[in-house]
């Protein structure tokens, strides 16, 4: 009867630890930043599907991103103590200490730098590892000390597109290029609406991340209309660079029109049910338009 008890006990204790780590790389976030690189990796001419090396890809990217997110945790363990949102995670909670979060990412961070070296190539890598340096070493602390760190963070938000492109041209060229900057682009009214919507939160644990010092203003919404404007001339780029066919740019076209029009509706609203429709939006707009210019591959 002990003997059933203290299984009983250890399976929760495994679990409760396996649910821990799934929180510490912030996996649905992850998967999505993978899911990224390896649609970027599809896209690069000459590649086809190969299951046993979009794994390899896979495995390699939540390693790298997880390793980040693990540091990002470690660095805020105070802050993100203070945030309703993020007060349950491992280390913000004391169910995990900043050490061992550290340890972890040094051993993911470093075996998926390999992973894209061994079974990619070395660019590829060193891209890897600077995007984890970026993210976790500049972009996080600097959250606290100005709003420019949404830009800075958009590049490491982007550079698993470019990532995915090297991986499989083996080389830096105008394809690469064009699918970064159009995650780039995306990244500024997607973060800015999650930050509306989280404006208290983000407020009280001292982070600036609205381009205006006042929170929520017009200034913000017509930030956001403006890279959204962007996004349409831009998403026409992988038709003219011979990346996809006639059927993604219009599928490209008319998601980054839905994307202008939120973005109008929040500068008409200026409530936080409008910047929900925003973020709302931007986390449909990538499945969609990466997977229809997949589907649409040219080369």
């Amino acid at each position: 009867m002990v003997s059933s008890t203290e299984n009983t006990w250890d399976s929760l204790k495994l679990a409760t630890k396996v649910k821990d780590y799934f929180q510490l790389i912030k996996f649905t976030l992850s998967f999505t930043v993978v899911f990224s690189c390896v649609v970027c990796y599809l896209l690069a001419p000459g590649i086809t599907y190969n299951l046993k090396m979009v794994i390899l890809l896979f495995l390699a990217g939540m390693l790298v991103t997880g390793s980040a997110n693990a540091i990002n945790q470690a660095v805020e363990k105070d802050t993100d103590a203070m945030m309703k949102r993020t007060g349950k995670r491992p280390v913000a909670a004391g169910r995990m200490s900043q050490q061992e979060a550290y340890t972890f990412a040094f051993i993911t961070g470093l075996l998926g730098v390999l992973m894209m070296w061994q079974f990619f190539n070395l660019a590829s890598a060193v891209l890897s590892a600077f995007s984890l340096f970026l993210y976790a070493f500049i972009y996080t602390p600097l959250k606290k000390v100005n709003s420019i760190a949404v830009l800075v963070g958009a590049f490491p938000g982007a550079l698993p597109c470019l990532i995915g492109w090297v991986a499989g041209a083996g080389e830096f060229n105008a394809g690469g290029w064009i699918l970064f900057g159009m995650q780039f682009l995306w990244q500024f009214p997607h973060f800015w609406a999650i930050a509306w919507v989280a404006h208290k939160d983000y407020s009280n644990a001292g982070f600036k991340l609205l381009p205006a010092d006042k929170g929520p203003t017009k200034f913000t919404a017509m930030q956001s209309i403006m890279y959204s404007m962007i996004m349409v001339p831009f998403g026409m780029l992988p038709y003219y660079f011979g990346i996809s066919g006639n059927v993604s740019l219009w599928i490209v076209l008319a998601c980054n029109i839905m994307m202008v029009i939120q973005c109008i509706r929040l500068y008409m609203s200026m409530d936080v049910s409008a910047a929900r429709r925003v973020m709302f939006s931007s986390y449909i707009y990538l499945p969609i338009v990466f997977l229809a210019l997949l589907a649409d591959k040219i080369n």
